[in-house]
């Protein structure tokens, strides 16, 4: 691909829609830009790519750019269905994404991380270990930075990729020297149709590893362990259960190939989908040569993703848990299970095309005391909680009502926990924003405990002062 020469459309103002439009102005190509949302960080977006001279499009005019355009770029959150992309598709035209763009001009080394839950926290957890080691890396991808900008790293560094289903759809000349897949279980059925199409997708990843390249698989999810006979790389296992030829467990550590690495009691993150991550990331860091003082390193200071089962605050003795992430069934049960009080549990936002029957049951062996229900799939999530028997469900309309509902709900001990089993993209731009969200929601909560303590604390100074003058007095009169 020579851009210079070339007309693109990029269809999609999100981060890695203006990092794709940014990359092909600077190499001189001929950029059109598109989004359909209006206002905000978009109309920032239009305005700062047009003043470096990408052309905005309004919707009229793009039936034309099928035939002018040599590709159409898509941003993760626009399905491979979408009219335009199979427009283009039909006119032999390519469609591609941010990250397969970023695949064809990168010079560094790429890890690449994907899965249904714990990508996040396992790029995190793997930079970080990579960083304790001595060598330069950026945890890019799905995690919020563009793969783009790791363009200008050199050779010896290292890009630590997560890589949603959605960007598989349009990726195909990534070759990841370590390419690790931590799960798979039901997530975007709305959008992938079925079960085999996403096993699929995140099959993908290992395309294009040869022999000289490693696979690192989940051998307790029988579908990944299924990968191993798909891919040319050299399969290196992690699991909870087996020793296996990797990274597993031991007399209460982690070991990788026979060593000790470090002992699960000094983790930061103890739960059995973290050390399940804290696996998958150490077997990349060991192929990587890290030594195992600083995998250990890491992974004992190591605090979590954001909105990643975060304390969001404490307002009245109730304590506010930020999961935003959690948008899938498996997510927001392994999340319920972390929680050792009585929770009150939201859920809810944009559907995803799964069944939350199997989150009630799951939910009953929790400490989850009461649900509150909110966004475009209350209904859905209602009906399953009756189908299962599930009765302690409060039903609103929308996310904030739903916080304020929670607050009114738990009691002084409780925990109020947001793992929504569900997308954002009814309410908000990304699961960041509605973590964001909540978060801000609770700290003006907090402020306005701490204004009310500082005037009750002022009240009582204050009568207490009354109080002393009034006995000053009393003493003043009896001495008269």
């Amino acid at each position: 691909m020579y851009p210079a020469n070339q007309s693109f459309l990029v269809l999609g103002l999100s981060r890695s829609g203006v990092a794709a439009a940014e990359f092909l102005l600077s190499e001189g190509a001929e950029t059109y830009v598109f989004d359909d949302v209006r206002g905000g960080a978009v109309e920032k977006a239009v305005q700062s790519l047009t003043e470096k001279g990408a052309k905005t499009v309004n919707e009229s005019l793009l039936p034309e750019l099928i035939n002018r355009c040599h590709a159409l770029v898509l941003s993760p959150g626009i399905p491979v269905d979408h009219p335009l992309a199979v427009a283009f598709k039909r006119a032999g035209k390519a469609v591609i994404g941010e990250t397969e763009l970023a695949a064809r001009y990168l010079k560094c080394c790429v890890l690449a991380v994907t899965g249904t839950n714990g990508k996040t926290t396992t790029v995190s957890m793997l930079a970080e270990m990579l960083a304790a080691g001595g060598i330069k890396a950026t945890a890019c991808g799905n995690i919020g930075v563009p793969m783009l900008s790791c363009r200008n790293l050199a050779e010896r560094d290292v890009a630590v990729a997560e890589i949603s289903s959605f960007q598989l759809e349009t990726l195909s000349s990534l070759k990841p020297h370590i390419a690790a897949v931590l799960n798979i279980s039901e997530d975007h059925l709305n959008r992938h149709y079925n079960m085999e199409n996403y096993v699929y997708l995140k099959s993908r990843l290992l395309k294009n590893q040869q022999e000289t390249e490693c696979a690192v698989l989940n051998y307790d999810d029988s579908v990944v362990r299924g990968f191993a006979e798909k891919t040319r790389a050299k399969v290196v296992w992690f699991s909870r259960k087996e020793r296996v030829d990797g990274a597993y467990i031991e007399n209460g550590s982690l070991f990788f190939r026979g060593e000790e690495i470090v002992k699960i009691e000094e983790l930061a993150l103890r739960e059995a989908h973290n050390i399940e991550n804290a696996l998958a990331a150490l077997a990349c860091a060991k192929l990587m040569k890290i030594n195992n003082e600083a995998v250990a390193k890491a992974l004992k200071t190591f605090k979590g993703a954001p909105h990643r089962i975060e304390t969001a605050g404490v307002v009245d003795g109730v304590t506010y848990i930020d999961d935003s992430k959690g948008t899938n069934v498996d997510s927001a049960v392994h999340a319920a299970q972390c929680m050792k009080n009585e929770t009150v549990l939201l859920l809810g936002g944009k559907d995803k095309g799964y069944e939350y029957a199997p989150l009630f049951e799951a939910l009953k062996q929790t400490k989850v005391v009461r649900c509150v229900i909110y966004g475009e799939n209350a209904f859905k999530i209602l009906e399953s909680a009756a189908k299962t028997g599930y009765k302690n469900v409060t039903l609103t309309e929308k996310f904030d009502y739903a916080v304020k509902i929670a607050r009114l709900l738990a009691a002084r001990g409780q925990t109020v926990l947001l793992s929504p089993a569900s997308a954002s993209f009814d309410e908000f731009r990304n699961y960041e924003e509605r973590g964001d969200r909540f978060v801000s929601v609770v700290r003006a909560w907090q402020e306005e405990e701490r204004v009310r303590a500082e005037e009750e604390r002022l009240l009582i100074g204050a009568a207490d002062n009354f109080a002393d003058d009034a006995r000053n007095e009393e003493k003043n009169e009896e001495s008269e």
